[in-house]
């Protein structure tokens, strides 16, 4: 999967795709602060799934749309993870799909951030060998729990600045 699956194991940090029409895992109702928080952080997240995506294809751990997307430490873990992978001759190839909710939004904290969940459907997303295209063993995945932190930067952006594959936990 994304930075997620670019040499990730079992709650290894990771990366996820993002749908901007998620709607909030919240029991009561979003203030438009909080709601305006929530859609930049789904567009954060959408954003880091697909330059991860992208940067993984290519094999480029310095692809520009990561910094667009990613703070640290995520940034610099989903890199070396790619850098990895490229190092072993191998890449990323296929579809990850995704169903994320943000099920927390904090702006009373310095900095302010929203807590997002995914379920990843990495089944069609795997690490194969660039020179054979050969499944790289052992890097399947079907669904399963991921979980991501979208920061506000002192500048206002939204990045995702933390992520983690629950691969043992199946949804």
């Amino acid at each position: 999967m994304v930075a997620l699956g670019a040499g990730c194991s079992k709650d290894q940090e990771s990366g996820i795709p993002a749908s901007p029409d998620a709607t909030p895992a919240a029991t009561e109702p979003l203030g438009p602060e909080q709601a305006a928080a929530s859609k930049a952080a789904l567009a954060a997240y959408a954003g880091y799934i697909d330059a991860s995506l992208e940067a993984e294809k290519s094999s480029n751990p310095l692809h520009p749309a990561l910094k667009k997307y990613l703070g640290d430490p995520l940034l610099t873990q989903v890199r070396l993870a790619i850098r990895d992978a490229k190092e072993h001759g191998a890449m990323r190839t296929g579809t990850l799909i995704s169903d994320p909710q943000v099920t927390d939004v904090r702006l009373d904290t310095v900095p302010a951030s929203a807590s997002i969940q995914d379920c990843l459907d990495g089944t069609g997303y795997r690490l194969i060998y660039i020179k054979d295209k050969s499944v790289v063993p052992g890097s399947a995945s079907g669904r399963y729990l991921a979980t991501a932190t979208a920061t506000r930067y002192p500048d206002g952006r939204w990045l995702i600045s933390s992520g983690t594959a629950h691969r043992d936990q199946p949804c």
